[in-house]
């Protein structure tokens, strides 16, 4: 029986390696300060791949409630602070685009003060918030799919 599990372990992770590596892409993506730079001065996507996205974000102001049906949200703040709030039940959601749904604020959920150096992992279908700003806040978003 052990062996039969062991065995059942090891093609599992073989199998998985093996996507994990034809997924890969060889391709390395740099972009120069500069762009980064020029980015954050409006906020924009600074890569989009269709597996992953990531963005160099800017709020002046509060958000609306966002959901996101397929991404999961990795955010590192970088400058200023935000009242965030995770989690709850989204009040007046409507789809903005596919896969994405807006609203107008929450009810219950977590609130939390984040700050530069803060990172929070917002899993895909999570309500999340920016309900208020002290900025400019910028921080990096990396979009997983």
């Amino acid at each position: 029986m052990r062996s039969a599990i062991a065995s059942i372990v090891t093609i599992i992770a073989v199998c998985g390696l093996w996507l994990a590596r034809a997924s890969a892409s060889g391709d390395v993506t740099f972009i120069p300060a500069a762009q980064v730079t020029a980015a954050f001065a409006k906020g924009a996507v600074l890569v989009n791949n269709g597996t992953y996205q990531v963005h160099a974000s800017r709020r002046e102001d509060a958000g609306q409630v966002e959901v996101h049906v397929k991404d999961t949200d990795v955010i590192y703040m970088l400058e200023g602070t935000t009242t965030f709030v995770t989690g709850g039940t989204m009040v007046g959601g409507m789809t903005s685009a596919p896969d994405e749904v807006r609203g107008s604020s929450v009810t219950g959920g977590e609130t939390r003060t984040l700050t530069k150096g803060d990172v929070i992992i917002v899993p895909k279908g999570t309500p999340h918030w920016f309900k208020s700003v002290s900025g400019p806040v910028l921080y990096y978003v990396v979009k997983v799919q």
